[in-house]
């Protein structure tokens, strides 16, 4: 039942065959938690999932959003979908937007599609998003944009609205009108 084994002590095991983690991967995996013991203040930018169970004051963007049950933001939430189960105060933007019997949201609610469960409560009035949110709650425009390379406006290339900036050329000063 038991053999000596074959092996030396101290030799390394050889790696074997193991799939790689979704952890590694940006967005995949598991969500990063606010616990319920936690109070931050400040902004939270992920690429990934974010489950909130605490408290937090500022602004959020990830790709998905949860508020628990017990949670409180104020805040604006930006993220292509968003589960609120807690309490909101501020404004929600997102593809996807579900509020539980249990969500309390105080503020408007930008989306593209929207669902709501009886008992839910919400306070703000709901608009339609004109362009879709991507994964780090940018506009996926922008977004694309910068996966590319490309600048998503003059003004991220270096260039303002007024057209000066480097690389352009000098405008010269308009005479004073007489």
């Amino acid at each position: 039942m038991f053999s000596k084994s074959s092996k030396v002590p101290g030799t390394p095991v050889p790696p074997q065959d193991v799939a790689p983690s979704r952890a590694s991967a940006p967005g995949a995996g598991v969500p990063s938690i606010i616990s319920a013991d936690l109070e931050i203040v400040g902004d939270l930018n992920s690429r990934g999932d974010v489950q909130i169970d605490g408290s937090v004051e500022g602004n959020i963007r990830s790709r998905s959003l949860t508020v628990g049950e017990g949670a409180r933001v104020k805040g604006v939430l930006m993220a292509e979908d968003v589960r609120i189960y807690g309490a909101v105060l501020g404004e929600v933007k997102a593809n996807s937007v579900m509020l539980a019997k249990t969500a309390e949201v105080e503020g408007d609610v930008v989306h593209q599609s929207i669902s709501m469960e009886a008992g839910a409560a919400l306070a703000g009035k709901l608009s339609q998003l004109d362009k879709a949110i991507d994964a780090g709650g940018r506009p996926a425009a922008v977004a694309a944009a910068e996966r590319s390379g490309a600048p998503a406006s003059a003004e991220k290339a270096g260039q303002r609205s007024d057209g000066s900036g480097p690389g352009s050329t000098p405008h010269p000063p308009k005479p004073p009108a007489a």
